[in-house]
């Protein structure tokens, strides 16, 4: 993609490649410069931060103490995290590693039982009984719900999504987790009325396979090698050099 030039500041370019680094380093705050208006905005602050260093070049600031001293600090804080990110940059992470740790730590990848399921809530068991005489009668469950339930996922047919334990009220989980596929249940009584379940899915807890959790996978063990390195880096460098703690 081509770095298109946005301004010139006494002939140095500011590029796109420009813009988008300093979208990066607003992190959270890039959402305040969005649209036309905001990219303008950040434009003109990259022309503003050269001007600040042509103004402090001319005004010779670098030759100043105070700077000579924030600088040094600079530096020494840039070269310990250079080398720090060389450091980890040099781990390698082979397939055949990965597959070895996901053997050893399975327990690490285990996914949940998990359940997918629809509900019409209604106030009263009156009511919930009414609701299924009309399900018995051909009216479709996403009818019923659009209908009668007085939950917000009524507009989508009572869909709840998926969801494991601990995620439902008891009285609700109860009843979802033991039904079968397809099933519509009899009235549950909740705090919150009385719920005509439909269950649509039903997933066994498992361990999840390798393939499905390679990045997970390596995240993991990438982390594990970096307290390694680190650690051996640091046990290197104390015998190496004078290194006195007092307290």
């Amino acid at each position: 993609m081509e770095n298109k030039v946005l301004a010139l500041v006494e002939g140095r370019e500011i590029k796109e490649s420009d813009l988008k680094l300093l979208v990066k380093n607003l992190g959270q705050n890039a959402a305040y410069f969005q649209g036309e208006e905001g990219r303008k905005k950040l434009i003109e602050e990259l022309v503003m931060h050269e001007l600040m260093y042509l103004d402090a070049v001319e005004r010779n600031l670098e030759s100043e103490e105070e700077f000579l001293e924030v600088f040094k600090e600079m530096k020494r804080s840039m070269l310990q995290q250079y080398n720090l990110r060389k450091m980890f940059n040099s781990i390698t992470l082979s397939d055949e590693e990965l597959k070895d740790f996901y053997e050893e730590n399975k327990k690490l990848y285990n996914l949940p039982e998990m359940v997918e399921a629809s509900h019409i809530l209604v106030e009263t068991e009156e009511k919930a009984d009414m609701v299924l005489e009309e399900l018995r009668g051909g009216l479709s469950f996403e009818d019923a719900a659009m209908k009668y339930s007085s939950c917000p996922s009524n507009q989508s047919g009572g869909a709840l999504g998926q969801f494991g334990k601990g995620r439902m009220v008891k009285e609700f989980e109860d009843a979802v987790f033991s039904m079968e596929v397809g099933e519509i249940s009899s009235p549950v009584k909740t705090q919150f009325g009385y719920h005509i379940i439909k269950l649509t899915d039903h997933t066994p807890a498992r361990t999840a396979d390798f393939e499905e959790v390679y990045q997970e996978v390596k995240d993991n063990y990438f982390a594990i090698k970096q307290e390694d390195v680190y650690r051996n880096k640091k046990a290197e460098l104390t015998k190496k050099y004078d290194v006195v703690i007092f307290e």
